[in-house]
């Protein structure tokens, strides 16, 4: 176990049920020595996670928390929609099939559909990736968080992998007129892929589906795009979308 993630939940469930506590009432339920709490609490209010009150400096759950909290619940029906399509788009296309979310601005893989072509191959459910390198999470950028993606900074993971703002907007520009992202050995040497977003009955995009495959098959012929097209626009179907791709709105991005 790690100490300091253990206090951190300790301090997350202390708060718990709209509870405002002071420094010491917290040091004092979890046992712990206030210079210790203050420590872990600047960190978790830097992530949102915790806020202060001004007038009484009490402590409470942060609006990260309830991020989280929606994050949880658009996955468990969105992989449920998505676990019912996966199979038969890797078939189709004889692609590896991921979905994934959007997560502080990186990309949490939820499903993972292998190649069906019988090679072994690890499980990626939970993987996590930044969104500015891969394909799944330039489709969600595209249509929200893209200046908190940008203010995250843009590491390099391999020698592809797109670091300058400007070439990430002009991605997501093309995105937003195809409704497609593409990535090119940007996050894994020797990996490439294409996604598409994934519409919700409010008409935001609460994950993105994708095709993965080796760059010997890179590009992907046009029948596999239109393949991953019609189940990502099934799967918004499902999910109540009232059209698809999503219809982008600067003013709905800026809000989100």
């Amino acid at each position: 176990m790690i100490q300091a993630v253990d206090r951190a939940v300790r301090i997350l469930t202390a708060l718990q049920g709209a509870r405002r506590m002071s420094l010491g009432e917290i040091a004092t339920e979890l046992d712990l020595a206030p210079s210790t709490v203050h420590g872990i609490i600047r960190t978790l209010l830097q992530h949102g996670m915790v806020a202060q009150e001004r007038d009484s400096g009490r402590y409470r759950l942060g609006p990260a928390t309830l991020r989280l909290g929606n994050v949880y619940l658009h996955t468990l029906e969105l992989r449920s929609r998505v676990i019912s399509w996966s199979e038969d788009l890797a078939k189709r296309t004889g692609c590896a099939v991921r979905a994934g979310v959007l997560l502080l601005g990186e990309v949490v893989v939820v499903h993972h559909e292998p190649r069906p072509d019988g090679t072994r191959q690890m499980p990626e459910v939970g993987i996590v990736i930044p969104a500015h390198a891969c394909a799944l999470g330039k489709a969600l950028v595209a249509y929200a968080h893209v200046e908190e993606t940008l203010a995250a900074g843009l590491r390099s993971m391999t020698g592809d992998t797109i670091t300058q703002p400007a070439a990430l907007l002009a991605e997501i520009d093309e995105v937003k007129r195809t409704g497609l992202a593409t990535e090119v050995e940007e996050a894994v040497i020797g990996e490439c892929g294409v996604a598409a977003p994934l519409v919700d009955a409010s008409g935001m995009v609460p994950g993105a589906l994708s095709l993965v495959v080796p760059t010997s098959r890179w590009p992907l012929a046009d029948s596999d795009i239109e393949a991953l097209r019609d189940a990502a626009r099934s799967i918004s179907h499902e999910l109540g979308a009232p059209s698809w791709p999503p219809i982008y709105s600067a003013d709905s991005a800026a809000s989100a």
